[in-house]
């Protein structure tokens, strides 16, 4: 075995578990990836990523050993947890996957193996809740027969500047020379700082935390929105004048979906709650952006009504149903939420996204995106999300869709605001 005799496991090969495979893979360890997504496990078998985050070529080239079949982890000593940490109906943790996760693992592991975990947690939840459940399916004892340790990811699907490879890696574990195991094994692939932080639960604080800062500071753009409007003041050129100043926060305001932001939050607010610290602050910040689809709605239909358009006849066009820019995924996209309150209009609404998945949305968001938005056409095109395509579109084909009456506004700060008639 090379590498420290590590071979190491990926449980969950999604957006943060494909690239660390991969990274593991090509810096000459021998490693297992697993799946329960019988078409994920097809897909990366035949060299394809529906994300987008790892090319056909390098699929092709590297050597894991993709499966089902939780068996083929028995090979692996150092296993990696990258299964999906999501949100219930009523917002609260769902730790099914991740306990799913740790029961089906804690029937293979040995004496001596290391677990860590990347998912997104409230704090505490690996040691009060995750391992708990290892040791009693496994019979092993914490420490004295395995270890575990968390690594918040800090993976950003799209992004092709920061990468696992040179992003500051955060880690912990439950025992000293677990966290020198660790250290050393991430060291091989990461080749930003590894920091090591005092606890798990630090670690896993310092995860919840992260996202839930972006989640306060997107809010308040989104407050400023309103009250601008109301002071019939445009936001963004507010913010272009603030941000001429060296330490003004370059936030805009949108739309907060994925699987980051606008869930992390609620793992710190049950948390917080569970001890008896209720987070006022938290709790508002999701308010206000979970309540953005129904007010960037209520700017469409204003529009609609001031040009003298028939509100049950009108022809809208959303341009992108992605959670983020030119990124695929469209889990807790919160562009269907404006698409649901324009559809409770009876307004007849077209979806464009060259990005996405045609079926994935049909199947997982029951709804279907048209593949070439009709010319000469819709009373107004919504920019949602600002994908680089509709960018090298620009106004003028963009325009294009627009009837002799219509117009464009734009929800992201896509286009020059010369080019667009509405902005926010």
């Amino acid at each position: 075995m090379k590498n420290g005799h590590k071979i190491i496991s990926v449980i969950g090969l999604g957006y943060v578990g494909l690239p660390v495979a991969m990274a593991f893979n090509e810096a000459g360890f021998e490693v297992y990836g697993y799946d329960v997504n019988k078409k994920r496990i097809n897909e990366l078998t035949n060299n394809h990523d529906k994300t987008g985050e790892v090319k056909k070529e390098r699929l092709h080239n590297c050597s894991i050993k993709f499966s089902l079949h939780p068996d083929i982890l028995k090979r692996a000593n150092f296993h990696i947890v990258t299964v999906p940490t999501p949100i219930d109906e009523f917002n609260k943790p769902d730790l099914m996957p991740l306990i799913k996760a740790s029961k089906m693992l804690a029937k293979i592991i040995k004496k001596q193996d290391i677990i860590v975990f990347e998912s997104t947690v409230f704090p505490g939840a690996t040691e009060e809740v995750i391992v708990p459940e290892i040791e009693k399916s496994s019979k092993l004892s914490l420490n004295s027969d395995f270890s575990v340790g968390y690594s918040p990811e800090r993976i950003n699907p799209a992004d092709k500047k920061y990468k696992f490879e040179n992003i500051k890696k955060v880690v912990s574990a439950s025992n000293k020379s677990a966290l020198k195991i660790i250290q050393e094994t991430y060291a091989k692939v990461v080749k930003a700082e590894i920091y090591l932080a005092p606890s798990i639960k630090v670690a896993e604080a310092a995860k919840v935390i992260e996202n839930t800062q972006r989640d306060l500071n997107i809010a308040f753009m989104n407050e400023l929105v309103k009250i601008f409007q109301a002071l019939d003041i445009n936001t963004n050129d507010v913010l272009d004048a603030a941000s001429t100043k060296w330490n003004f926060l370059p936030f805009r305001p949108g739309l907060v979906g994925g699987h980051c932001i606008g869930v992390d939050p609620y793992y710190l607010i049950h948390k917080a709650q569970q001890v008896g610290v209720i987070p006022d602050l938290l709790i508002s910040a999701r308010r206000i952006n979970d309540t953005m689809s129904s007010h960037f709605a209520k700017n469409i239909l204003n529009v609609l009504n001031n040009k003298n358009f028939s509100i049950s006849s009108s022809k809208i066009l959303i341009l992108g149903v992605a959670f983020k820019e030119n990124c695929p995924d469209i889990r807790n996209s919160k562009v269907i939420d404006l698409i649901n309150e324009l559809k409770s209009f009876r307004i007849n609404v077209d979806i464009f996204d060259p990005v996405v998945d045609i079926e994935d949305t049909k199947s997982q968001l029951k709804i279907d995106l048209v593949k070439k938005p009709k010319n000469d056409f819709y009373d107004i095109v919504v920019i949602a999300v600002p994908h680089n395509q509709f960018k090298k579109m620009g106004s003028v084909n963009i325009r294009k869709f627009c009837n002799d009456r219509g117009s464009i506004m734009d929800l992201k700060n896509t286009l020059p605001k010369s080019q667009v008639d509405h902005t926010v």
